[in-house]
C-alpha cells in the first residue's frame, strides 16, 4: 500500500508543479509561447499509470486552475476532462510509442483542447483568438519528449528510494 500512496504524492506533487508554472507571469512577447504544463504532465500520468489518473481527478485539477487563474469557472475542467477520456480511451495505442512519436499525439490532444476552449470563447461572444492562440499546442508538442524523459526519471528515482 505505501508504493502506492508514494506514487500519489508524486502524482500530486507533478501536478502541482505544473499548475505554479501555468501560474507564472511572463512578458506579453512570450505569453503566446506557453505551453500548457497542467495538461502535459496529466497527459503523461495517464498514460504511465492506468486508472490513477481518472476523469474526476482531471476535473477537480480543471477547477483548481480555473480558481487560482481567474478564468471561466469549470473551463479547464471540461478541457482536462476531454483529454483524459481521450487519452485513456487510446492508451493501449499511445503507450508504446516512442516519445517523439507520442509528441504527434500529444499536439493533437492539445489542439483538441483548444478547439474546445475557442468553441467556449465563441459560444459566450468573446472576440476570436488570434493566430498566436494556436502557438502552446506546438511548444507543447516540442518540449513533449525531453518532459516525458524528465517525468520518467523522476517515477524511476522515486522507485530506486524506496526502502
Amino acid at each position: 500500500m505505501k508504493p502506492n500512496r508514494d506514487r500519489r504524492s508524486l502524482i500530486f506533487l507533478t501536478i502541482v508543479a505544473a499548475i505554479l508554472l501555468s501560474l507564472v507571469p511572463l512578458p506579453g512577447v512570450l505569453l503566446p509561447f506557453k505551453p500548457y504544463w497542467v495538461a502535459l504532465v496529466v497527459i503523461y500520468w495517464s498514460l504511465e499509470t492506468q486508472g490513477t489518473i481518472n476523469l474526476g481527478l482531471a476535473f477537480l485539477t480543471g477547477l483548481v486552475l480555473d480558481i487560482l487563474s481567474g478564468s471561466l469557472m469549470g473551463l479547464h475542467a471540461l478541457s482536462l476532462v476531454v483529454m483524459v477520456f481521450l487519452v485513456q480511451h487510446f492508451r493501449s495505442r499511445l503507450r508504446f510509442f516512442p516519445p517523439w512519436q507520442q509528441a504527434l499525439s500529444v499536439f493533437a490532444l492539445l489542439v483538441n483542447d483548444r478547439i474546445i476552449l475557442i468553441w467556449i470563447t465563441a459560444l459566450l461572444g468573446e472576440p476570436l483568438p488570434t493566430w498566436k492562440y494556436w502557438l502552446p499546442p506546438l511548444i507543447g508538442m516540442i518540449l513533449w519528449p525531453w518532459l516525458f524523459l524528465l517525468l520518467d526519471r523522476i517515477r524511476a528515482m522515486s522507485r530506486q528510494h524506496k526502502p
